[in-house]
């Protein structure tokens, strides 16, 4: 089981982070991000779903993610791969949305890594914003609560693999 919420932390006034260790491989938490049919049993919180996920793990790859609320309303969110590291890290960023296309509105970038440590893994995701108005509104809409609910998910579904 993960450890506690951890208490939130921001290292600029850019940026949201969560942070914490999971007792999983650095491998089965790298899977639950890039494989999408792990993808969706956990990328949002509960009761909300993913109605569709598609994922090219690539340096300028894009990925497609199709959030569902409870309402049925569907929210595709489109993004593109700026770094990957085979079971270490993951940065991607909502700026393009495929091939280099430039979105209409870029919001965030996500920096996820995956450290060994202490038997399993420390587990950040740290969420650097355009601006700081984005940082708040992403703050306001529950970024704390939701981030960590998904990351609870993420390590209960990364411990059955």
């Amino acid at each position: 089981m993960p450890e506690p919420m951890t208490v939130p932390t921001t290292s600029d006034d850019r940026d949201l982070v969560i942070t914490r260790h999971i007792h999983v491989t650095p491998n089965a938490l790298f899977r639950c991000w890039t494989e999408p049919a792990l993808l969706q049993q956990w990328f949002v919180p509960k009761p909300w779903t993913i109605a569709a996920a598609e994922v090219d793990l690539r340096v300028g790859g894009s990925n497609l993610i199709v959030m569902r609320s409870p309402e049925g309303e569907e929210m595709p969110n489109r993004g593109v791969y700026l770094e990957v590291v085979q079971d270490r890290k993951i940065v991607f960023t909502d700026a393009y949305i495929h091939a280099w296309t430039p979105s209409e509105k870029p919001f965030m970038t996500g920096i996820i890594t995956f450290e060994p440590e202490d038997g399993g893994t420390r587990y950040t995701a740290r969420v650097r914003h355009w601006t700081k108005t984005d940082r708040d509104a992403h703050e306001q809409m529950g970024f704390q609560e939701g981030w960590n609910q998904c990351a609870d998910q993420l390590a209960a579904l990364a411990a059955t693999l």
